[in-house]
């Protein structure tokens, strides 16, 4: 491919450009804060002093932002990507968003000629560090053609689901069920440890049964620590869910237990926990456990 551009360098956006590099890809980058480009640098990435910037230097720009009003930001903001985007440039928006957001960026990005995809990753920090993502994407098919050099280094693999939304609609059902296990999960190692069970015990028994997961395993052992490093921020999370439960509306589908889990993550951003590990909602059941 030729050269890429690169929009948002936080801890996915990040990841997922350091993988391009060292796969050969030529890269510019842009992050609002400029000095989280430095490291992308020292590894052989050129700056761009903005979106428009970047979009005017690359037939193709991926952004990578933290929320629907992120994304709108950086395309219809003074020196933002509708200034430069045109006839023969792609814009990959891999960011979380809801279908509306991703409609309304897709209609200005192909009213001024250029094409568009939306392409949001199932996968967190390690995942993107390792290549290991799922990718979603929708909307221009000779675009996700053209960006599959792309995808397979920064993920293990790519869905093409149709029309522009599809995508939103896709990674906000995955993570909804996500962040629901996760509360689940959060007041089972807390009942285990309140009814006098090794929590580590129930780790092990749950990695041999049915409803054995990558998540539980991965996460598991350092909730029992209460301890989050942060590889999916918890606001972010919480984000997702709300995001989830208005499709839910829009589509009159009853959701109670991910309504449920969506005010366990709120409580905890209440309680200052937004930029730890999603899996910092365990502290919602743990902080009010009482002694054992």
């Amino acid at each position: 491919m030729e050269e890429i551009g690169f929009l948002g360098l936080g801890i996915m956006g990040k990841a997922m450009s350091m993988n391009l590099l060292r796969h050969g890809f030529k890269l510019t980058v842009w992050n609002r804060t400029l000095s989280r480009c430095d490291e992308l640098v020292e590894h052989g990435a050129t700056i761009g002093e903005s979106p428009a910037a970047v979009i005017k230097k690359c037939k193709y720009t991926i952004a990578m932002l933290s929320d629907p009003a992120a994304a709108l930001s950086v395309v219809f903001d003074k020196d933002g990507v509708l200034e430069q985007i045109g006839a023969g440039k792609g814009y990959i928006d891999m960011s979380t968003v809801d279908a509306e957001t991703s409609s309304k960026i897709s209609e200005a990005i192909t009213l001024k000629g250029g094409s568009f995809l939306e392409a949001p990753v199932s996968g967190s920090k390690k995942p993107a560090e390792d290549g290991q993502l799922v990718i979603l994407a929708a909307g221009d098919r000779a675009l996700y053609d053209a960006t599959i050099p792309a995808f397979d280094v920064m993920g293990k693999k790519s869905f093409f689901l149709g029309e522009v939304g599809n995508g939103a609609k896709m990674k906000l059902v995955v993570n909804m069920i996500m962040g629901s296990m996760m509360n689940a999960f959060s007041e089972g190692l807390v009942l285990a440890d309140k009814s006098g069970l090794d929590p580590q015990t129930l780790l092990d028994v749950l990695d041999l049964g049915a409803i054995a997961n990558p998540m539980f395993k991965m996460k598991g052992p350092s909730m029992t620590k209460n301890s989050y490093p942060p590889a999916f921020p918890l606001k972010h999370q919480q984000k997702d869910m709300r995001l989830a439960l208005a499709l839910g509306d829009e589509t009159a589908v009853p959701m109670p237990v991910a309504a449920a889990a969506n005010e366990a993550f709120k409580k905890a951003r209440s309680m200052g926990l937004g930029d730890l590990d999603f899996s910092a909602v365990h502290e919602t059941v743990a902080s009010s456990k009482g002694s054992t």
